[in-house]
Parts: C-alpha cells; structure tokens; sequence
C-alpha cells in the first residue's frame, strides 16, 4: 500500500504543471508592455516602467526619464496608433535573489526593421518593473563603415554626455 501511495505521488510530481518560471513572468511583462504600445494603451504601457526608469531611443539624443519619454511618446498613443514591437528571440538573466532581471531580445518591427532591446527590470511591491530600456538597430558590421561616416556628415546625433 505505501508503495503504491508512493507512486501515485510520484507520478503527480512527474506530470504536474510547473509553475511559471521567473523568465516566464519577465517575458509576460514585456509582452504586455509591446502589446500595450500597439494598441495604444498608454496608461498601460507607462504601467509597466518604474517611476525612476530610463528609455534610451535609436538616436544618441534619446535619453529619456519616464516623464520625459511620455511628453515625446503622447502624440503617438493619443492619436490611437503607437509602435508595434514583438520579440522574435528573448534572453533573460537572473540577479543570485532573483530580484533583478536582465535581458536583450531581438525585434521585429515595422517601421525600424529588426531591432533590438536590452534592459534592466526589478520588482517593485512583487511587480516586475522596468528600469532601463534600450533600444537599438543592429548594424551590419560591414556597413559599419559607412554608416560612421554618414552619422558624422549629419553631424546633428551626439551623444548625450557630449551635448
């Protein structure tokens, strides 16, 4: 009889489901965050950042506080039509505690092409935040040369601590 108590159980534990990973929660949250910018959601989407966050754009002027990224980004969500990212590739790296979560994925976006975002999320009141936010085009690396030489002809992009 106990043996078969024993098996039961261990069967139970073979064939549960697994709670969601900490990955898996990170990767719903920036889900919803791109889902909330498709469809325009803002209050949504500016949810999801921590109060002191930091959206770092495609241009090296696009340095952004929170509030500072919603005064720039308001037009786009009032008028109904933000941006529309989705990951196609996500890493996601945990602190030793697992209160911290790093991660980079790679974008497919309509209007920037393939795109990449890094950043940096934490929990605020057992809520995953985030608080960095960087986003990027990848370049190849031989157009690189190139497109050097055409971001110092417009001579108009530099970089934040250079202003």
């Amino acid at each position: 009889m106990i043996v078969a108590v024993f098996l039961l159980l261990f069967a139970g534990l073979v064939i549960a489901p697994a709670a969601p990973s900490g990955e898996a929660a990170v990767a719903s949250i920036l889900d919803d965050w791109h889902a909330a910018a498709a469809a325009a959601d803002e209050a949504r989407y500016f949810a999801h950042f921590a109060p002191d966050a930091v959206f770092l754009g495609t241009d090296a002027t696009e340095r952004w506080t929170v509030e500072e990224f919603r005064r720039y980004a308001h037009p786009y969500f009032a008028r109904g039509k933000a941006w529309s990212f989705k990951a196609v590739e996500r890493h996601v790296s945990f602190s030793p505690d697992r209160s911290v979560a790093w991660f980079d994925e790679c974008l497919d976006t309509p209007n920037l092409g393939p795109a990449r975002g890094s950043g940096v999320l934490f929990r605020v009141g057992g809520v995953w935040k985030i608080a960095n936010y960087d986003l990027s085009v990848p370049i190849p690396n031989a157009l690189m040369k190139e497109i050097k030489q055409r971001i110092e002809e417009h001579g108009k992009a530099k970089p934040v601590a250079s202003r």
